[in-house]
């Protein structure tokens, strides 16, 4: 395991401070506030730890109110909602200097047989063949600067995410197709923990925030908030957990925006096993603003 998944794996192991209490730390960010999947991963791992383990979430559905505080603990406060037979359901709200920054409700349920069907996996490159953020980013130095190469190559090293086009801040001023692909994975492997745990899915939860607003960029040739010709944020972030995955083996996120407007953009996603089974899907709107002079 790399040093840098190990830090964040105690991101995500949160201090207990009362039975339905939860404390956290933030790490350092691509921008002066805390990474919003951060946000969500800690407040999934927080409502997860009160529910029984044979119980996985299955759906989460979250808004980011104010923006974090890096600086300063986050803490976690879990509404138990409701324990039924098949479902449980949490609510769990974020809050720093006395103000609630998130707020999430997520659900579990008990592993049942059902119907079964899926749409079929889309053509992606093998993640091998891809090069590494650390064999690709310095490429962009002369768009993005030495020193955000840097902090994007750090606040992203306990990933190995590949992207399967150029990303957004490599097409500016030349609009393409509002669909981005990339494959990710932990940088390590994560022992014995099983497929479709909380860890897993939390991981999953926090890498879905990094690029999922990148296809609403790259329709208006916008190459994003580490070039500054937007400014962006995350508003809300739902997530659905259909079938189990391991985050320490490859994953294909297959992105796209269907929309954008009123100084809003939505993207919508899937994520995929390398084996083709539909694991997740995803769906944000973010603020995507022009600035202005």
């Amino acid at each position: 395991m790399s040093e840098e998944l190990d830090s964040l794996l105690g991101l995500l192991d949160l201090e207990r401070v009362e039975e339905e209490i939860f404390r956290g730390v933030s790490r350092t960010s691509l921008v002066p506030r805390v990474f919003g999947g951060q946000v969500a991963a800690q407040a999934l791992v927080a409502a997860g730890r009160t529910v029984p383990g044979e119980r996985p979430a299955h759906s989460l559905h979250a808004y980011f109110l104010r923006p974090g505080d890096p600086g300063a603990p986050i803490v976690y406060t879990v509404d138990r909602i409701r324990d039924g037979r098949s479902f449980t359901t949490r609510r769990v709200v974020a809050v720093q200097h006395g103000q609630p920054i998130f707020h999430l409700s997520a659900s579990f349920q008990a592993y049942e047989e059902g119907l079964e069907h899926q749409d079929a996996m889309p053509p992606a490159p093998d993640p091998e063949t891809l090069p590494t953020a650390a064999d690709s980013l310095p490429r962009y130095e002369d768009v993005l600067g030495a020193d955000v190469v840097r902090r994007l190559l750090e606040a992203r090293a306990a990933v190995d995410l590949r992207y399967v086009d150029e990303p957004p801040f490599a097409s500016v001023g030349a609009p393409r197709q509002a669909r981005s692909q990339v494959w990710f994975r932990t940088n390590g492997k994560l022992g014995a923990e099983p497929a479709g745990s909380l860890l897993h899915l939390c991981l999953a939860t926090y890498v879905s925030d990094m690029t999922l607003l990148d296809s609403v960029l790259l329709a208006h040739g916008r190459g994003g908030w580490a070039v500054g010709d937007v400014v962006g944020a995350s508003l809300d972030h739902a997530m659905w957990f259909h079938r189990p995955f391991r985050a320490d083996e490859w994953l294909l996120y297959d992105q796209e925006s269907p929309s954008s407007g009123g100084g809003r953009g939505l993207g919508q996603g899937r994520i995929w096993t390398r084996d083709g089974k539909l694991a997740v899907t995803v769906i944000q709107e973010g603020v995507v603003r022009v600035p202005r002079d």
